[in-house]
């Protein structure tokens, strides 16, 4: 259990531990394919579902460490990979005015539209994406590589050098004339991303997000709670593990002991390697919330949010290697 929570955020996980319960049974007796709406009823009944969405549209608007409570809680219980436990959050649109309000966020918050997320350039592009004004239009040329969600978005949220301007975010719409899906490729955690083109893409200067000037803080503050939901999936995925080496060597000793003199849990090996994997989950654990606290306390913690995805995910990955290791060995 997370340590110092106080009243507010140890309610926030008796919540969440009641939710990973319902989900855990809801798993395996739904059907797969009816999983996500019962997952989003679920989630919105314990309230969890709206945490990520602004308060003007009926979500609660969580703060960080709350967030990570229920992430890490979800991902002990080996069910945050589900479908519909959180609503869409509005990310770079947050705070947006019209027309982009009710056309595009409104609707995605909604569910009636999907959106993709562009920063990232090719390795070989000759230039960032950009943009030039003609009249009241931009023309977007260049491409963005691991679009997340892309190849199944309605719009695409891509940062762009508009001439004279500097870096902003833009809204494309992917049916747009010049807009190009090159490839979709999937990833190790079951999510998809794409590659797009933009050639000559014209759209309404009124897509662009925010100050022009100002898209790439626009665009970090995504990238940070990006980061924070997959550093906090991680290290509830990292005890998930942890408990089952341990109920595993648990149920072997059993097998080889007897009612006289019950065997050791494990080898010396064993018992030092589950240790291992303990301390590596401890250390991350603890760096991820003195993050979130960070976030909530309004302290500027790109640094620190780079370093806990990165310790958690790396963490992640040594320890179920140890955990293969030790429950298959």
């Amino acid at each position: 259990m997370p340590e110092f929570l106080d009243t507010e955020h140890a309610e926030v996980l008796r919540t969440a531990e009641r939710l990973a319960d319902e989900l855990v049974a809801l798993s395996v007796r739904v059907d797969a394919s009816d999983v996500g709406m019962a997952v989003r009823e679920a989630s919105k009944s314990a309230g969890v579902f709206g945490m990520t969405q602004p308060v003007p549209v009926g979500g609660t608007e969580a703060g960080a460490l709350a967030l990570v409570v229920v992430r890490d809680t979800l991902g002990s219980h080996n069910v945050t990979h589900l479908p519909g436990v959180f609503g869409p959050s509005p990310g770079v649109l947050a705070d947006i005015g019209e027309p982009l309000r009710s056309q595009f966020l409104l609707p995605y918050l909604a569910g009636e539209l999907r959106s993709g997320f562009g920063f990232t350039e090719p390795a070989n592009a000759p230039r960032h994406t950009w943009a030039r004004r003609d009249g009241d239009e931009l023309v977007v040329n260049g491409a963005k590589s691991y679009v997340t969600g892309g190849a199944d978005a309605d719009f695409i949220n891509a940062l762009v050098e508009v001439e004279g301007v500097g870096p902003a975010m833009v809204l494309i719409e992917t049916n747009r004339a010049g807009v190009t899906l090159k490839q979709r490729f999937g990833t190790l955690d079951g999510s998809h991303h794409a590659a797009f083109t933009f050639a000559d893409v014209r759209v309404p200067d009124t897509h662009v997000i925010g100050e022009a000037g100002g898209g790439l803080r626009r665009a970090m503050s995504q990238i940070n709670a990006t980061r924070m939901a997959i550093a906090a999936d991680c290290i509830g995925q990292c005890r998930f593990a942890i408990d089952l080496v341990e109920q595993t060597l648990l149920e072997r000793a059993g097998r080889r002991g007897s009612t006289d003199e019950p065997a050791r849990v494990g080898t010396d090996l064993e018992r030092a390697t589950l240790g291992d994997m303990r301390i590596a989950a401890y250390a991350a654990r603890s760096a991820l919330y003195r993050t979130a606290r960070l976030l909530d306390a309004g302290e500027n913690a790109v640094n620190e949010v780079m370093a806990a995805k990165s310790l958690a995910t790396e963490t992640l990955s040594r320890i179920c290697d140890d955990a293969v290791q030790l429950v298959g060995g």
